[in-house]
Formats: structure tokens, sequence, C-alpha cells
């Protein structure tokens, strides 16, 4: 989405453009129907205090004409709704938006698209990148001279080995719930111009998935995601909590990360699924997540009663009856006021029957480390430099979100344009008038 929606407005001031894409238009922004984030500076921060601060400003600041700029190309954006209870959001037809602007590009004189297409390497004059050389889908390598080139491939979440260096060594065999052409090449092409990343230990966004179910690139992410977490109880492989579930499935997810074996035990009631028969986003038709894990042969279960939960299949390697406990054991403290970890949003007991339980992992969409960029989206070098002609965005951008995250198509979508608008800038700078 960053780079479709860079390349899209440079076309639409004027300006000649390729797009290099290696998989598929617009990656998984395609699957995604909302555009959202903190509706303030403040609350973006009180969210995300860890984030880069500048980073933050532009965000929201570019947030209202990113939003324009959708709309000017006759795509509809429905009013405003609240997202994990922090955020603001509009329903869009993001696949829509994604044609719109690859339309642009393919019917423009001056611009070009290349799909299966890979840039093997920047092309650099000092520390000037001046273009890219690409090989093209039917073999043929081309070098395209450029005045500025734009990083966004999508971050390195399909790529095993770099989550595992820089995420968490555990991170190595996490489930993606997202495209998998985003593999770190962004990454590979800057380093090797003198990029920097950061920040460290940045986490990423993602979900809790039931263990067991197997992605596939058709599959409904959302309706194989346990947003029912937040109202759920989870534990982990010694039958013990560790995190508050309610502040969002998605900060769970990136707890559960560092837990032994980076799995859970998440356990529900008929309270919790009543619950989940309101919409997890306004718009959004509610799902039931159990029953769609379920059929797709997750590790889960039914217990009718707390006592069924000590006959937990052995072969899932929880000691039943140590999970029975420390059920019994939350209840009392919910009711004693006393949860530790405590509970934000929902401190009710799980003591409804029938209990459902699923085996949870994380799941990751897409990574917060990146490209050290500065507000204009300008790559940065070790020494906070930025390197000529080079730009990123999306989730090859680092510093924006930092062990939490406020909207992946608000960044991808304002970085990308902020990033194109840099370009146009430094490009009247250079050309006399």
């Amino acid at each position: 989405m960053a780079g479709l929606s860079a390349a899209a407005w440079s076309v639409r001031q004027g300006r000649s453009a390729i797009l290099v894409e290696k998989g598929e238009l617009g990656g998984s922004a395609a699957r995604a129907v909302y555009i959202w984030t903190a509706p303030t500076y403040e609350a973006l921060r009180e969210a995300i205090p860890d984030g880069d601060p500048e980073l933050a400003a532009t965000l929201i600041d570019g947030f209202g004409p990113a939003l324009d700029w959708v709309r000017s190309l006759g795509v509809e954006v429905q009013p405003a709704v609240t997202v994990l209870r922090f955020g603001r959001g509009h329903q869009t037809s993001v696949l829509n938006y994604l044609r719109a602007c690859e339309l642009m590009l393919r019917d423009d004189p001056a611009a070009d698209v290349l799909v299966g297409a890979a840039t093997q390497r920047l092309l650099l004059e000092g520390r000037r990148v001046r273009g890219a050389e690409v090989r093209c889908a039917d073999g043929e390598v081309v070098e395209i001279r450029a005045d500025a080139t734009v990083l966004a491939t999508g971050g390195f979440g399909g790529d095993p080995d770099l989550r595992a260096e820089l995420i968490d060594p555990q991170a190595r065999d996490l489930p993606l719930r997202a495209n998998r052409y985003s593999r770190g090449d962004g990454l590979r092409l800057a380093r090797e111009a003198g990029a920097a990343f950061g920040p460290e230990d940045a986490g990423f966004y993602g979900h809790l998935m039931a263990a067991g179910v197997e992605l596939r690139e058709d599959d409904d992410y959302p309706a194989l995601s346990l947003f029912q977490s937040e109202h759920a109880v989870l534990f982990n492989i010694d039958a013990a909590r560790f995190v508050d579930e309610t502040v969002g499935d998605h900060l769970t997810t990136l707890a559960l990360l560092k837990q032994p074996g980076a799995r859970g035990l998440l356990i529900s009631d008929e309270r919790t699924k009543k619950l989940l028969s309101q919409p997890y986003v306004e718009g959004v038709m509610p799902t039931d997540f159990f029953d769609n894990v379920y059929k797709r042969g997750a590790r889960a279960a039914v217990a009718h009663d707390v006592d069924e939960l000590a006959y937990l299949p052995p072969e899932w390697g929880y000691d039943g009856n140590a999970i029975k406990e420390a059920l019994l054991e939350f209840n009392r403290r919910c009711t004693e006021g006393t949860l530790d970890p405590p509970r934000r949003y929902d401190a009710m007991p799980i003591d409804q029957p029938p209990f459902y339980v699923v085996e949870a992992v994380p799941a990751i969409t897409f990574t917060f480390g990146g490209l050290r960029i500065d507000p204009h989206a300008r790559v940065l070098d070790e020494d906070d430099r930025p390197i000529p002609g080079l730009l990123a965005a999306g989730a090859d951008a680092g510093g924006l979100y930092v062990r939490a995250y406020a909207g992946g198509l608000a960044a991808a979508l304002v970085f990308g344009l902020r990033a194109a608008s840099t370009a146009l800038e430094h490009q009247r700078q250079e050309v006399p008038t």
C-alpha cells in the first residue's frame, strides 16, 4: 500500500514512476477494510510511549490529508468509528483504492508497473542512491535510474531467520497471517547502502491464532484470530497467567512470544461467547471464533464443567489438574479484586460453563522494527544522516510503533505519501526553474 500510494501520488503530480513488485500489488493491505489510527497525538503517545515522537506527529498530522487523497480517487471513506477502544477508523474499500492507484500507473505513459520482478541491488554513487538493478519476470536484468528510490516491501515478517534474529529466537516459527512476499528485501537492500536498523526489541503486530491451524493465503484471517482472548483467561505451559488479557489481543500476542514454548491455553466460558455476539469493530459482522478454529483442526475442546479441565489431552503437554486449579484461583481473585496481573477492562470470573479451551500461539502480520527514518521518510545511516535518494515507508520503516500499534494501513498511507512528497521537493530544489 505504501509503494502504490507513493507511485500514484507522484504520477498525479506529473512525475514519472516505476513500481517494482515481486509479489501481489498492494500486499497484505488488500485483506483489510479499516484505515485507522489514534485521534490525537496525545492519545497516540499514551498508547505507544516508546515510539518516535516526531514520527508520531507526522502520522497524526498526515492522517486527514491522506484520507482526502483516498477520496480524491473516487474511493468511499465511511464515517469514523472506535477501534481498539482508543483509535478512530474509517471503513474503506481498500481493494478499490489499490486498484485505483494501479490503474493510474498503468494508464500514464510516464509510469510503469513491473510485477514478478525482484530488486537485486541499489545503484550507488558514493552515498547517494541513484535507482536499482532489477530482474524482470522474464529474467532480463535492467538498471532503473531514479532521483528517488522508495523502499516499501512490507518488512521482514515472512522471513523466519530475520524474525529469529531481530525479534526473538522463538519468533522463527510464528505463523504468518500476511502475504508471504514480505521477506526483508527492503532491509537487505538498504543495509547494503549503509542504512541503520531500529529500534531494538520493537516487536510486531499480530494476533493470537489457534495451534494446529495451518494458515493459507486465501484464509479469512480475522475469522480465525482469537479476538475473544480479551474476555478470556490465558495460561502458559506452567498454568500461570502472565499478562492483562483485556488490553488487547495484539498486545497479548507479544507477551505470549516471551513465554516457554511461545504457547498458552486460552479458556473462555458461555458469558464470553455471548459477548462475542457483538461486532469486534463497528460494521464488522461477528463470528464464532471457537467454531471456526475447531473445524480447522485446532487444539480445542469443550469442558462441560470445571472438573473436566483436569482431563486435557496429555499430548497437549499441559497439566490438566494445574489448569483447573489455576482457573479456580483466577475466579477467586476476580471476586476478591486481587488479580495479578490485574485486568483493566473485564475482571469478571470465567465461571459459566461450558468452558471453551483453545491452545493459542502468536501469529505475525507485520514487523515494527525496520529502517530508521526521519519525519520526511528519509532513510538514516548509523550516524543519523539521511542517505541521499533513499526513502522508506510502511513496514520497511521502523520507529513509529514500538511494542504496540495504531493502524498499519494509516502508517503505510501517510508515510508512502510523505516519501513521495519528499522526493518531489528534492527534485524541485535540484532543478532550476
